[in-house]
């Protein structure tokens, strides 16, 4: 049904997978003597191990609504499955105090990952070790308050909240852990930061991660400019463009009769700039009450492309309730391909961070719909009943945003007769997708030890019905993991 290049990117991911390492940063204080990590700290230069380490066990049943029954019925493929995915990530960083307020870093790590059983995407007993961070960098601060950073090599980075740029590498397929997501660092980054107070200023090349076998070549260049002001207020801006890049775009037919076209390496030349921001704007007994907002627009000249995405966020904590619950709403909408004109108005989502907590389109749908020609309404619920433990309850309604018009990739060409008349065609004729409930319990075991676990269900809407021509399954799934980050 999809592309396996947009798959790999939107798989879902538990919560705690987003963490990165605990690097130490350049301004850090002295490590601590009772830090068993610490390798050596003496003469200003201090030498750091890492250990992050997951397993994972994972079950669906009704994978995909089981759409292949109906689409691909010669495939025999099973839409109930269970698989164990388990990764180590070591890695060694150091930071080097010089004079002048000068600080040289850098950090190197590995990645072995592997899923044991066959996963969601069909794709089994495989696994992988790759390098995952090589980077160093240089830090520095001037009298008059500046600051300067510089530093190349691979490494995580993420632009904004992460609508766009975030997820720089690929987990999955050969690589194994699909869902854990280990393989977070850009295959390439260099990274040039000013700071002068609270405004940032931050100039990007990147390079995605991916997979042999699917690895578009996709170079980034940009520059995110952002203020952070207190009680976690911020506001930015990142413009950006894609420098090269071999990753092709489908586009609807005519009216939507027909199957899409393709158009080979039209992300090449992208240009993208993304406003976002969060603001606590009340006092008194609205002063825990927040508003967010993103909106991204992206032009591409050579193949008249004009596309955008949005999302609004507005959320109250409920700080002297028990379990001090968060209630929170968002909308978020990408446009899709308008097959009633000539211009693609589909929207890229590039690599953006696809964690429940973050970008991803509902929980199962996460795992079918990429974030372009989709909208979502969703609330979350979110629980603390001891200061170890989180629950949280999230409801997506999903929903196509162009009728007749791609959604992840290709979607399910197929055939409609109307009139008598064959007519081949792609997308969805009804626009209500699915509704998504996903129920996650995180605990902290201890300070290094991370226990999470989920169950999600899926009910098809009226779109998906359209697609199989009947009344498809629900789908069901959960998984528990643990993690260890050192």
């Amino acid at each position: 049904m999809m592309g396996a290049d947009w798959r790999r990117r939107t798989a879902g991911r538990a919560l705690w997978a987003s963490a990165a390492l605990l690097l130490l940063a350049p301004s850090a204080p002295r490590a601590q003597a009772a830090d068993a990590m610490v390798l050596h700290d003496s003469d200003g230069l201090v030498v750091r191990g890492h250990f992050q380490a997951g397993v994972n066990a994972v079950a669906e049943q009704n994978l995909f609504w089981n759409m292949s029954k109906a689409l691909a019925p010669t495939t025999r493929f099973d839409a109930d499955k269970e698989w164990l995915e388990l990764y180590a990530k070591p890695g060694i960083s150091f930071y080097k105090q010089g004079g002048g307020g000068t600080t040289l870093y850098g950090m190197v790590s590995g990645v072995a990952s592997a899923t044991v059983g066959t996963d969601a995407f069909d794709t089994g007993d495989t696994g992988r070790v790759t390098l995952e961070e090589g980077f160093i960098g240089v830090h520095t601060r001037s009298a008059g308050g500046l600051t300067f950073d510089l530093s190349v090599g691979p490494r995580e980075y993420s632009a904004g909240t992460g609508m766009l740029i975030s997820n720089g590498g690929s987990s999955g397929f050969d690589r194994g852990a699909l869902k854990l997501g280990p393989h977070r660092a850009w295959e390439m980054a260099m990274l040039g930061k000013v700071g002068y107070g609270k405004f940032t200023g931050t100039g990007f090349y990147v390079d995605a991660n991916e997979q042999s076998g699917g690895d578009s070549g996709t170079k980034i260049a940009g520059v995110d400019l952002r203020y952070d002001g207190q009680a976690g207020t911020f506001a930015g801006m990142s413009v950006g463009q894609v420098l090269q890049s071999g990753s092709p775009y489908p586009k609807a037919a005519a009216n939507g009769i027909g199957a899409p076209s393709i158009l080979p390496g039209a992300r090449d030349g992208l240009k993208f700039v993304s406003l976002y921001g969060r603001a606590y704007p009340f006092s008194g007994a609205f002063e825990n009450a927040f508003i967010a907002g993103d909106l991204a627009i992206e032009r591409n000249n050579d193949i008249d492309l004009k596309a955008w995405a949005g999302r609004i966020q507005v959320g109250y904590t409920f700080a002297s309730a028990p379990w001090s619950p968060t209630l929170s709403y968002a909308y978020q909408t990408f446009s899709g391909d308008d097959p009633s004109t000539t211009r693609l108005e589909r929207f890229d989502p590039l690599y953006y961070e696809g964690s429940p907590s973050s970008w991803s389109t509902g929980s199962k749908s996460a795992m079918v719909f990429i974030n372009s020609n989709v909208n979502s309404h969703q609330l979350t619920l979110r629980t603390q009943p001891t200061p170890r433990d989180t629950l949280t309850l999230r409801y997506a309604h999903i929903s196509a945003n162009e009728l007749r018009s791609p959604i992840q990739f290709g979607q399910a060409t197929r055939v409609e007769i109307v009139d008598g008349v064959v007519n081949p065609i792609a997308g969805v004729t009804r626009a209500h997708l699915s509704d998504d409930v996903f129920l996650e319990y995180n605990r902290a075991l201890n300070r290094n030890t991370y226990l999470t676990a989920g169950f999600s269900v899926s009910v098809p809407g009226a779109g998906v019905d359209s697609v199989v021509n009947d009344d498809a399954p629900i789908w069901t799934g959960g998984f528990v993991n643990i993690v260890v980050n050192f």
